[in-house]
């Protein structure tokens, strides 16, 4: 029965913010109760908490996500472990949903999309619309909107992944040699196995995003980097092609401009290509609000640019360093 699942719920922060204080006004709203929410600060901090909920406040010192998240794991109590961030709240049926699907006990993790919330600034929800945008994400768009259907999956992020705990313990949690890319190699770990990992396009939180100048842009850059490391490091479930495509055109907006000034037919090519993309760009991300639309066109570009470029440079990298 769902009534005997017990979850718990482990946000790692560096410090009490407003966003977590939020976050918590959701976590009463959650139409599962059976829970427990575990906060990680640097540091003891008052928080004035909720005589509705069970939160445990433990001290992880300064660590990273990663450390701080197996730390919660170690205290936790619950069979489920529910993964998200301090900037990230719950839909009311969240845990509902993660009750019901872990039913099924061949599932060892799961995870859904992390929504850009409409009360987001405007240059936060502009980096929304670009990360929800087609011709950026690719079929990965699905961890940002509401959208796709049930399926195993390979990688799924942080901010919305739920794992049974003695799998968690078996695959010896969280790599905390890598952040961002924790998740990534816990769920390959998962993966080989022989678990399952599954997709729910109802088991949603609400992801406040970061603005677009410049933290969208660093957030991209860091993204790109681990992953372009990852292809050689782990092969498996990043040497996939929709993460070679920026730093392909990247390279093609490169040559194909040097190459168009000796060949009329190259240049012809080389800007039909432009403005095959742009117009791509544009009927993807069509917006109702015309400001927003113009600036999620640029930055949808500007975005590939800054992904193809930190991608290649992982490619070469011998390290990768936090």
């Amino acid at each position: 029965m769902q009534k005997d699942i017990y979850i718990s719920i482990i946000v790692p922060v560096s410090k009490i913010n407003d966003y977590i204080k939020e976050a918590i006004t959701y976590y009463e709203k959650l139409s599962f109760r059976n829970f427990e929410l575990i906060i990680l600060p640097d540091e003891a901090e008052h928080i004035e908490l909720s005589d509705n909920l069970n939160i445990r406040m433990i001290s992880s010192g300064k660590v990273g996500p990663a450390e701080k998240r197996d730390l919660g794991a170690q205290y936790a109590e619950g069979e489920i472990l529910a993964f998200t961030d301090d900037d990230a709240y719950p839909d009311s049926e969240w845990l509902t949903r993660i009750a019901e699907i872990f039913q099924n006990q061949d599932i060892a993790a799961i995870g859904g999309p992390a929504v850009t919330p409409k009360s987001d600034s405007f240059w936060k929800r502009i980096s929304g619309h670009i990360f929800a945008s087609y011709l950026m994400s690719g079929p990965y768009r699905k961890r940002y909107i509401k959208n796709g259907k049930v399926h195993e999956d390979y990688d799924l992020p942080s901010v919305n992944l739920i794992v049974r705990k003695s799998i968690f313990k078996e695959v010896g949690g969280f790599d905390s040699t890598f952040y961002p890319g924790e998740d990534t190699k816990l769920c390959l770990d998962i993966k080989k196995k022989g678990y399952q990992i599954i997709y729910h396009p109802d088991v949603i939180v609400y992801h406040h995003r970061r603005n677009l100048f410049p933290k969208h842009f660093q957030q991209i850059a860091n993204y790109a980097l681990h992953r372009g490391y990852f292809v050689k490091k782990y092969p498996e479930t990043s040497r996939r092609i929709a993460y070679f495509m920026p730093s392909m055109f990247l390279i093609g907006l490169i040559i194909g401009g040097i190459l168009s000034i000796f060949s009329p037919l190259i240049r012809w090519i080389y800007f039909s290509a432009i403005a095959l993309y742009f117009l791509l760009n544009l009927i993807f991300n069509f917006k109702i609000n015309l400001l927003e639309y113009f600036w999620t066109v640029l930055g949808t570009f500007l975005s590939h640019m800054t992904y193809g470029l930190f991608f290649i440079v992982g490619l070469f990298l011998k390290e990768l360093k936090r």
